[in-house]
């Protein structure tokens, strides 16, 4: 567990120039640390975000020197894993690394913490829980939303005083570094193998994952999905208050659950139903059990969850709508940066053969065969780009027609010259971004540009 004051006087490594490395290296430097940040990239390519750094703080691009083992103590960017070079000849050398979220928090002097994750659905589920706690909190305390949401832990969280919530998605990457994180609510939406580039193994994933709770206690609550085998695994050692929702079933050990197109939850002693937020998709009826269980748990009432829930429209690059171009529809789901990201949005989008789906992007270990049933039965053709473009396609060779695009412009382009008024057209890549966009959010914004521009 990251405690400032045992660094006291001594140096701040700050592994990679990100935007979390930008927002870590800020913090350091604002609360007295002598700063290091160290960026393997050239100066060339991260020369606007360098420029995000205050004076006193020391860079170096382009590699690593031996400066770095002069600091007392280091922050590692999320992205890097714990085979990463660096990282293991400065933990030989007795040099603690620490996450991004750990040292954040260790700044923050808010009264809670509500952590999401799951792999997937963390996006959509910390905004709608942010819209509720805004809601909910008394005049002069805030709701502060970020993590993997676009604002970086350390740029949102030691703002937070006082009664303020800090609103936290937290990736696998983030919580594998990470001790002593202590939400006051939790949750774990789901598991389904993801990152295993990253983390090697499924077990490293899971286990991963399993630190949302690891630090809680009896005061604490961390709410589970009761359909995912995983999750009702973990939570039989998850040492705080576990609650449970379902999407499929209304017996059982849960606190939320859906039927006859309402969404009912039982706390406390209190009962009431409520209409979901008008989004696509069974998985959303899911993030929205969880975000309400979590607020419910933290006081909110009823009326504030349905006030919410009635006017929430979304986010953006989750099955977002991106426009119609001579009858033809483009859905921007970017954020579907794995498999199981792209079967939910294939099941949302519903009956007809009428999808037109683009894959592709860089490749994270894991299998496509899994996309072929729904393939058969929704999708007119897979258009793919990016660098697993041959994998996708051998793997889904006989699903459907398949056209390699290579880029996300030519892919545009192709579809609308062949697609009929009606059909849709489907971007969720199932893959990440790196190996053509800086992010999934860059990619997004990308394809509702090529869109606007076959207007």
């Amino acid at each position: 567990m990251f405690i400032p004051e045992n660094f006291k006087g001594k140096g701040a490594l700050v592994i990679g120039a990100g935007r979390s490395g930008i927002a870590c290296a800020n913090l350091l430097a604002a609360n007295g640390f002598k700063v290091l940040l160290t960026e393997s990239q050239s100066t060339g390519k991260i020369k606007d975000r360098l420029k995000k750094l205050p004076r006193g703080v020391k860079t170096e691009t382009g590699g690593h020197t031996k400066a770095v083992f002069s600091c007392g103590f280091a922050v590692k960017s999320p992205g890097l894993s714990r085979s990463n070079r660096l990282i293991i000849s400065l933990k030989k050398k007795g040099i603690p690394v620490f996450s991004e979220i750990e040292t954040a928090l260790a700044f923050s002097r808010a009264a809670r913490l509500l952590a999401v994750t799951g792999t997937n659905g963390k996006t959509t589920t910390t905004i709608l829980l942010g819209a509720i706690m805004k809601a909910a909190l008394r005049p002069g305390a805030r709701a502060l939303v970020c993590g993997n949401v676009g604002i970086p832990a350390a740029e949102a969280a030691p703002k937070a005083r006082g009664r303020d919530a800090v609103v936290m998605e937290v990736s696998s990457y983030q919580l594998e570094d990470s001790s002593g994180i202590k939400p006051a609510a939790a949750c774990l939406l789901n598991i389904t193998p993801d990152h295993l580039d990253h983390h090697g193994s499924l077990a490293a994933y899971v286990k991963a994952k399993g630190k949302i709770f690891k630090y809680q206690d009896s005061a604490g609550c961390c709410v589970f999905n009761y359909e995912d085998a995983r999750c009702r695994r973990l939570a039989k050692r998850c040492p705080a208050r576990t609650l449970f929702f379902s999407s499929k079933r209304a017996k059982g050990p849960l606190n939320a659950w859906a039927a006859a197109g309402k969404l009912y939850f039982r706390l406390n002693g209190t009962e009431f139903a409520v209409k979901p937020p008008a989004l696509p998709g069974a998985h959303n009826l899911e993030n929205a059990m969880c975000a309400a269980l979590m607020a419910l748990h933290q006081g909110v009432k009823p009326g504030i969850i349905k006030k919410v829930f009635s006017a929430f429209k979304g986010v953006e690059h989750r099955l977002e709508p991106a426009g119609k171009v001579r009858g033809v529809s483009f859905i921007n789901d970017s954020k579907a940066t794995n498999v199981e990201s792209t079967l939910v949005a294939l099941k949302a989008l519903g009956a007809g053969k009428n999808t037109w789906l683009i894959l592709g992007g860089q490749d994270k270990g894991n299998p496509y065969a899994p996309l072929i049933g729904l393939i058969k039965e929704h999708v007119k053709a897979v258009v793919t780009i990016g660098a697993a473009a041959r994998k996708i396609e051998r793997e889904l060779a006989g699903a459907a027609p398949l056209i390699t695009a290579v880029t996300l412009k030519n892919a545009c382009r192709g579809i609308l010259a062949l697609a009929s008024p009606g059909d849709v057209v489907l971007f969720s890549p199932a893959c990440a971004s790196f190996d053509q966009f800086r992010d999934f959010e860059d990619r997004g914004r990308r394809f509702k540009a090529l869109v606007k521009e076959l207007k």
